[in-house]
């Protein structure tokens, strides 16, 4: 099997249409896919119809935005019922923070002598409510202040930086009873790219395996061979399952791996599609 449970379509921050995702992992030899927006499930069904006419396995997801401890950190929810009231309730909750805190960023980049961000953001998406700091980013480059999205993060956007604001998003106890009323599984999306000590690491994943957490992504983006290895251990440590995503936004992007073809995972691991409510071998 050919596997990719962590991707994005224009529904909240990637470039293609829900049924171009599946098309693209499709032509990539993927063979189980899920697509997961952030905050929202707008999107599930296109992609669905799509991979049901290519014969491709198709799973709910999403990835919702989780403060915790001060932290941002997200959690992909994975084969749940995207019309479970509750769910719907919490992800709309989080979307309209989002625009809340562009208004407040477009305020800061104000001070920084750079005009229009609110509106200029919001005109690099199909969805309003789901504004991201990309879309800034997509704004600072139309108007030449930076050359790529990772400069507008370095100087601009990044935690800590002169325009970056903290964001208080959902509750981590909220968001797992959430995925789990709905059926789902909830999984912590790409644990590397969070700057957490050995001690905090070791925190969150206890504290989200006490709240209901069954897996962690043991192969994100362009994660390395050794890097795998090592969160392969991590999770037979916490007694995780193991899942595996390519956070793919758009070709070229600086984080995302190959849609719809992540290698595969360490043979320790234990796969959370071996759990899911259909079997996939």
């Amino acid at each position: 099997m050919s596997i990719d449970l962590h991707c994005h379509s224009y529904v909240s921050d990637g470039a293609l249409a829900p049924a171009d995702v599946v098309r693209h992992a499709h032509a990539n030899g993927c063979t189980l896919l899920a697509l997961t927006d952030h905050d929202h499930t707008g999107g599930l069904n296109e992609a669905r119809q799509e991979a049901n006419a290519l014969g491709l396995s198709f799973v709910n997801g999403v990835e919702i935005s989780v403060t915790w401890r001060g932290r941002t950190i997200h959690i992909v929810g994975l084969d749940f019922d995207e019309q479970h009231a509750g769910l719907q309730a919490l992800l709309q909750q989080v979307r309209q923070g989002r625009l809340e805190r562009l208004e407040a960023i477009a305020a800061r980049l104000a001070q920084k002598g750079i005009s229009g961000a609110y509106e200029g953001a919001l005109s690099e998406t199909i969805h309003p409510e789901m504004v991201s700091r990309t879309h800034i980013a997509a704004f600072l480059i139309k108007q030449g202040h930076v050359r790529n999205k990772a400069e507008a993060f370095r100087r601009y956007l990044g935690d800590g930086k002169c325009c970056g604001v903290r964001h208080q998003w959902a509750d981590l106890a909220t968001v797992i009873d959430m995925i789990r009323a709905a059926g789902g599984m909830a999984v912590i999306a790409h644990p590397m790219r969070y700057d957490l000590s050995a001690t905090a690491r070791r925190n969150l994943f206890s504290e989200f395996k006490a709240l209901g957490g069954v897996a962690i992504e043991v192969h994100s983006g362009r994660m390395s061979a050794n890097d795998r290895i090592n969160y392969a251990l991590l999770a037979r440590q916490f007694e995780f399952l193991a899942s595996s995503g390519s956070d793919f936004h758009r070709e070229g992007d600086f984080g995302g791996g190959q849609l719809g073809a992540c290698p595969d995972l360490p043979a320790e691991c234990q796969p959370i599609w071996s759990h899911f409510r259909r079997k996939y071998q």
